[in-house]
């Protein structure tokens, strides 16, 4: 069943009204139509009749996707996202109702902050994600890197005599504007071991160490990468699996959501409280264009609101510090 109507209102919003009745006719469609997120709720004994403002929401934990098929209604998947993961790790699923919502999605996120797609030349040295199948972050890449029509646009899986090619082009003509998506760990090594002048660059990290390195705080990255790589700035996006858009942090890991997301903070050790701007507690995500799965996620990532509405990512949270997740387990 599909849902036009809740889709326009979503992709609509230009106010926080506007975000506000959204998001309470997403969560009143998926109490009644996602069976999963339904249980949770009964099993919280919330009236959902009852939930007149978004900080009444319940937001489901993120490690349901796990275990649970997280749909909204009756359909085939038309593509299925998965989490990256080590041996033996169970991956989160995400399954995707129609493609063009995802597309939809994340155009309107990138235009938001950077603007008409066409205009930039895509660098993607993303060697992880180009390892495994399922990933929702190379399926918004690609579209990228075509949708461009920019002959240097592409995927580059390693430091190689073609990558270095590509950077050398794109270094002398400083007309153009190019977005160079990397995974930390790569950027990290092509900093240290390949230092280079890329101050005319859009440099955007993602993805973290993906076990390849020891992790390190955003602000020694920051610096190594700013420094080595002549950067102005060095810029993130916060996304996953369990999520069809993005958050992007322009500098200093401040990140700011799209008009249809918005992050609050809950507190650590009572999942059901809301904490206010500058106090650190845990990532609760409102992503809207999940119209088809959940839009309320509860993530296992610490953070902190700023009063202007940006968030910072302040790490991970160890899963048994996490309180009241296992409900549907018992």
């Amino acid at each position: 069943m599909l849902q036009p109507a809740l889709e326009k209102q979503v992709f609509d919003i230009q106010s926080e009204q506007d975000f506000e009745k959204a998001a309470l006719a997403v969560f009143q469609f998926q109490a009644k139509q996602n069976e999963v997120y339904k249980r949770y709720i009964n099993l919280l004994k919330v009236n959902t009749e009852a939930v007149t403002c978004i900080e009444k929401i319940p937001f489901l934990p993120i490690h349901f996707f796990k275990q649970f098929q997280v749909v909204s209604g009756k359909f085939e998947p038309a593509i299925v996202f998965t989490s990256s993961g080590t041996t033996g790790m169970t991956n989160s699923s995400h399954f995707v109702k129609d493609e063009q919502l995802y597309i939809k999605s994340f155009l309107q996120c990138f235009r938001q902050f950077y603007g008409d797609e066409k205009d930039f030349t895509f660098v993607c040295l993303l060697p992880s994600y180009l390892e495994r199948a399922g990933s929702s972050l190379i399926y918004m890449m690609d579209y990228l890197v075509k949708a461009s029509g920019k002959p240097q646009s592409g995927f580059y899986p390693q430091l190689n005599d073609d990558f270095f090619e590509v950077i050398k082009t794109l270094q002398q003509d400083k007309t153009q504007k190019v977005f160079f998506m990397g995974v930390t760990f790569a950027l990290l090594e092509l900093a240290e071991k390949y230092p280079t002048d890329l101050s005319n660059f859009i440099i955007m990290e993602t993805g973290g160490m993906k076990g390849r390195r020891k992790e390190i705080t955003r602000t020694e990255l920051y610096e190594i990468l700013q420094q080595n790589l002549q950067a102005k700035a060095i810029h993130s996006e916060y996304g996953m699996t369990e999520l069809l858009s993005q958050a992007y942090a322009i500098e200093n890991g401040h990140f700011y959501c799209p008009k249809h997301m918005k992050v609050l903070i809950r507190d650590l050790n009572d999942p059901i409280t809301l904490l206010e701007p500058t106090k650190s507690g845990v990532i609760n995500v409102i992503d809207l264009a999940n119209i088809y799965s959940c839009s309320f996620i509860a993530t296992q990532d610490a953070g902190k609101l700023s009063i202007d509405g940006s968030f910072e990512v302040l790490g991970r949270v160890d899963h048994s510090d996490i309180r009241g997740c296992n409900l549907l387990m018992v």
